[in-house]
């Protein structure tokens, strides 16, 4: 009983204090954290179409240089294909310790928002059509639902079509 009541209440995070900050309305979903579980354990977990669960990607240019990319749950990242939308010569995914590092986020627990560096962020243009995401809220087994238009309007993302539907999926 005491571990339900704790899951109520769930503290602040840089990404939900960055959205309360603006007026953004969202509401939060805490789910049970499973080790490599991604999109899919999440949406099992809280009922959500793994469609509408959109992952953030920490990624780096050929010269080092990091963005973010967010995905849905269900496809992975065309690092060509993204490469090409953005004139940068490759994409790749960083290592979980350099993507903590420009975030200031844990691997499994990153958020768009409230990260520690200011990155340029890609969003997959088919996201901006849904009516609401599921989106990490700064912390393993967290997401907060909200209107995507949100990561327009907060981190100026520009959206891009990169999806590749039913692949691995690029590191979280």
């Amino acid at each position: 009983m005491a571990k339900k009541d704790k899951a109520a209440h769930v503290s602040e995070t840089p990404a939900t204090q960055m959205l309360r900050a603006h007026g953004v309305s969202f509401t939060e979903h805490p789910y049970d954290y499973v080790e490599h579980g991604g999109s899919a354990e999440s949406a099992r977990q809280l009922g959500l179409h793994e469609h509408t669960v959109v992952k953030t990607l920490v990624m780096q240019d050929q010269d080092a240089r990091p963005l973010i990319v967010l995905m849905h749950g269900d496809c992975t990242v065309s690092t060509k294909n993204l490469a090409r939308q953005i004139g940068a010569k490759s994409v790749q995914p960083c290592t979980p310790d350099v993507a903590q590092r420009h975030s200031g986020y844990q691997v499994g627990g990153t958020s768009p928002f409230g990260t520690r560096k200011a990155m340029p962020v890609y969003v997959e243009e088919s996201i901006l059509q849904l009516p609401r995401i599921a989106i990490n809220g700064g912390r393993r087994g967290y997401l907060v639902q909200l209107d995507p238009q949100a990561c327009v309007r907060l981190l100026q993302a520009r959206p891009v079509q990169c999806a590749l539907a039913d692949g691995p999926s690029a590191r979280e």
